[in-house]
């Protein structure tokens, strides 16, 4: 269970499993009030759990602490236009805080103008807006929320390393070419994994399943002795270990992603993903709403606020099946002190 609101400090410690969806990082937001303003969200497709999650983390914080919150989502990742057409939407209505989780860097920028000119919040969550695009159509994001990318790959290539015979054969597979969170992800990966193993391919999937089974039958194929896979998301993840389990390698070959995942950490616990990076999103959406609410007490928010990571191999899948979509070790809430 979390603390209660009046003894909260900075940190959120984790210390039993979770019991219901209520209770989960309820803690962190301090009192909220039926004066805070309305709040709408768009978020990436909730065909994968991850965004799920996030949407569940928006509204339970939103019902936990009185605030009226409207969620909507893309039909899918290369939903781009549709997304765009679902902010616009919403644009022209009484929200006073908007929380964005574009699928790209610059699909929600010809939506987010009339908003930042209205002089309404702006919480970019998980993804981050293309910066330069941003200043130079106007728009001010108030705070980005969301997982230091390069460090999480990192966390990944330092387990890769540490698993493998020097000198391995290492596969990447990143999600949508160009994408910023898949090659900060990717660069982490190759900087923790050093001069341990060789990459031999680096291909992209579109964050997609199917089609990372299909990159890791081929990759496999044409390279029988690699040693290791890692991919820049779960599903794509839990894709590559289909692949392995289909070419008969199932522990021989690494498999590391990130996400954290409910279904890749019952992977991680099973035996078919070696590993991954839980990052949090239930985390992510609450820390959304609550940013929203420290704007709209007259408070100034910090320029980033970085959610939680955590490696999960097979020694702490229990832990983190337990506490899921709670982050089973404590972190630091930097805005649990201004909600105070």
């Amino acid at each position: 269970m979390l603390r209660n609101k009046k003894s909260m400090g900075r940190t959120i410690a984790i210390v039993a499993p979770v019991a219901a969806a209520a209770l989960l990082l309820a803690g962190c937001a301090g009192g909220g009030s039926a004066t805070s303003s309305k709040v709408a969200a768009i978020i990436k497709g909730l065909d994968n759990s991850f965004f799920q999650t996030m949407q569940l983390g928006i509204e339970t914080q939103a019902k936990d602490d009185n605030v009226t919150v409207t969620v909507q989502a893309a039909t899918g990742n290369d939903d781009t236009a549709g997304q765009a057409d679902k902010l616009t939407a919403l644009a022209g209505q009484d929200y006073g805080c908007f929380i964005v989780n574009p699928i790209t860097g610059t699909n929600l920028l010809q939506a987010l103008a009339p908003i930042s000119k209205a002089n309404k919040t702006i919480i970019n969550i998980d993804s981050p807006l293309d910066a330069a695009a941003a200043s130079a159509a106007g728009i001010k994001v108030n705070t980005y929320i969301g997982t230091d990318n390069k460090d999480a790959g990192s966390k990944a290539g330092v387990f890769v390393a540490s698993k493998i015979a020097a000198g391995s054969k290492v596969a990447l597979v990143g999600g949508i070419s160009g994408n910023e969170t898949s090659a900060a992800r990717i660069d982490g990966f190759k900087a923790g994994l050093g001069s341990a193993g060789t990459v031999v391919t680096e291909v992209a999937a579109d964050w997609n399943r199917e089609k990372a089974l299909t990159a890791a039958t081929d990759i496999i194929a044409a390279n029988p002795d690699v040693a290791a896979f890692f991919a820049a998301n779960d599903d794509m993840g839990l894709g590559i270990v289909k692949a392995v389990e289909n070419a008969g390698k199932t522990g021989q070959i690494v498999v590391v992603s990130v996400d954290g995942n409910k279904d890749a950490l019952e992977s991680v616990k099973a035996g078919g993903l070696t590993a991954t990076v839980a990052q949090y999103p239930f985390a992510v959406g609450s820390l959304g709403v609550q940013a929203c609410q420290v704007a709209a007490a007259g408070k100034t928010l910090p320029a980033n606020v970085v959610s939680p990571t955590a490696l999960v191999s097979a020694d702490k899948a229990d832990a983190a099946i337990a506490a899921f979509p709670q982050p089973f070790e404590p972190f630091a809430n930097p805005l649990a002190d201004l909600l105070k």
